[in-house]
């Protein structure tokens, strides 16, 4: 064994369960050991959550719900797919999921990076706060919903009601967009709207040309209610 390999901490979840994983996690005095390796996950809920500390955590294997919510400073890497709600909530740090996701990655979502290297489920990125959020693949429906901060950005294609009341984040959509949402429009693309989808791809490890892609955000309609506008809200 390397030096470099000696100094991760394995965890195999076939003989310790959740909580202790979590609450070690969760114990860490000054971010050390700062890597770990968790084995046989099995599907389980709520890893790696509420991390408050500049770590490295890889799992190896599928996760069920709520994988790294609540993260802040670390970095958690999924080598599979993972259930409803991952990063929920995120504040800082980087969620890496090697497969895909189920439903509200990344909901509400204050910081940090989620990136997805396979197609994410419906409501991806619901009710965003200032997290940025790549995905290589396509997206279910109602990605965005709500989203008031922060960046989304679809590799693939975009399912129905894309950004539906959507205050000020970016959505950037390299393939077809199935419909918008209500008060979600095409918007133009500005150079520093291409910069920031540039800077976003090479955070989130992806292959693809910026000048592909169209941004799709607020048309500000839905600000202040209007008895005109009643049946889209």
């Amino acid at each position: 064994m390397s030096p470099a390999e000696a100094t991760i901490e394995s965890v195999d979840l076939a003989e310790v369960d959740v909580r202790e994983l979590n609450q070690r996690l969760h114990d860490l005095a000054g971010g050390e050991p700062s890597r770990w390796r968790v084995t046989n996950p099995g599907g389980a809920h709520a890893l790696a959550v509420g991390l408050d500390a500049e770590v490295e955590v890889e799992i190896d294997g599928h996760v069920g719900y709520y994988c790294a919510g609540m993260n802040k400073l670390a970095t958690v890497r999924v080598h599979g797919n993972c259930g409803t709600g991952v990063a929920e909530n995120i504040m800082s740090g980087t969620v890496i999921v090697d497969g895909d996701s189920s439903q509200s990655a990344a909901a509400t979502g204050r910081g940090g990076l989620l990136v997805v290297k396979g197609s994410a489920s419906a409501r991806c990125g619901i009710s965003m706060k200032g997290v940025d959020i790549v995905v290589h693949g396509s997206v279910g429906h109602a990605g965005g919903f709500m989203a008031q901060r922060g960046a989304l950005v679809i590799c693939g294609d975009a399912g129905p009601d894309l950004g539906d009341s959507i205050y000020e984040a970016h959505i950037y959509v390299r393939g077809e967009v199935a419909s918008l949402g209500a008060d979600c429009i095409e918007k133009e693309m500005r150079e520093e709207h291409r910069s920031e989808l540039a800077a976003l791809l090479e955070r989130g490890e992806a292959d693809a040309d910026v000048a592909e892609f169209r941004r799709y955000g607020s048309a500000r309609e839905l600000y202040n209610f209007k008895v005109d506008n009643a049946g889209a809200y």
